[in-house]
């Protein structure tokens, strides 16, 4: 039996050392729950990545580039016109602005993610910007490849017959130089094609991507299902431009739900969007139908 001292000694001991085993305890149980606390805040502030979500003429937002990062979207659009030696970002000629240049808007930010994640998103992904050149077309190109080779480092290249992907892959659409864009060396862009192309001998190394207007091909606008003959007429422009490996996209498609879902399910691999919530919203809703069957 342990004497009366011991015991007293033990229990002195044990007051005096309690409030720091107290201490020590909290304060390892407060580090480990900052520690999953951060990693989940981390976690939910990373976007789901939308591969088919296109912000088009992403520069009218109120924070250009960001809002469209910010919902995960991996293609957005910037239209450029070329005054006094400078690529200025607008649509209209008489909405330039000489602080609004593709580089600062663009081209500076994306590189400055590159540099951190070594592409776009930290989780790696391919990420288009699609640049829609509104003055003359060879001009306008020669600019922008002289401004390209600054960030040659993030962006695709195209070398002979040999696409290497990079961060971010340049597709030009617009007054098209085809052949001036074609013979750039070193090539950073691709050619943003026509449905009439399809037809033609252009390959998905020179032409990734396939854009038209969804009006002067389709009268569907949105009210109902999509008639059944349209409906066969657009998996077979899909199927055609899958089949030469390029990608598809249609502009001046209704900004509504039920024509995003459906252009969506039937395999048209870019979606145009002026309201970014609201397509992210529908391709979050039919990534949840899919992954419940």
């Amino acid at each position: 039996m342990p004497e009366s001292n011991d015991i007293d000694w033990f229990k002195q001991t044990l007051r005096a050392t309690f409030p720091y085993v107290v201490f020590i305890v909290v304060f390892i149980l407060g580090t480990v729950a900052i520690m999953v606390w951060a990693a989940h805040a981390e976690e939910v502030g990373k976007p789901v990545l939308l591969p088919q979500a296109h912000s088009h003429n992403d520069y009218y937002r109120e924070n250009p580039l960001e809002d469209a990062l910010s919902l995960g979207y991996c293609s957005v659009e910037a239209d450029i016109y070329l005054i006094d030696g400078a690529l200025l970002v607008a649509h209209d000629r008489d909405k330039v602005s000489p602080e609004k240049t593709l580089s600062a808007m663009y081209l500076q930010p994306l590189f400055a993610r590159f540099q951190r994640f070594g592409s776009v998103y930290p989780e790696a992904a391919p990420f288009q910007l699609l640049i829609d050149i509104k003055s003359e077309g060879e001009g306008t190109f020669t600019a922008l490849q002289q401004e390209l080779e600054a960030f040659e480092t993030m962006l695709t290249r195209f070398d002979a017959e040999e696409t290497i992907p990079g961060a971010v892959t340049v597709v030009i659409s617009g007054n098209r130089a085809v052949d001036a864009i074609l013979g750039a060396n070193p090539r950073l862009a691709g050619v943003d094609g026509r449905l009439s192309d399809l037809d033609g001998a252009y390959t998905a190394h020179q032409m990734p991507l396939i854009s038209d207007n969804w009006t002067k091909h389709f009268r569907w606008r949105g009210k109902g299902e999509i008639p059944e003959a349209e409906g066969e007429k657009l998996r077979a422009i899909v199927a055609q431009t899958h089949a030469k490996g390029m990608r598809l996209r249609f502009w001046a498609t209704p900004q509504r739900d039920d024509v995003w879902a459906t252009l969506h399910a039937t395999g048209v691999d870019v979606l145009n969007a002026d309201d970014l919530q609201a397509l992210h919203d529908v391709l979050h809703r039919a990534a949840a139908a899919n992954s419940g069957r």
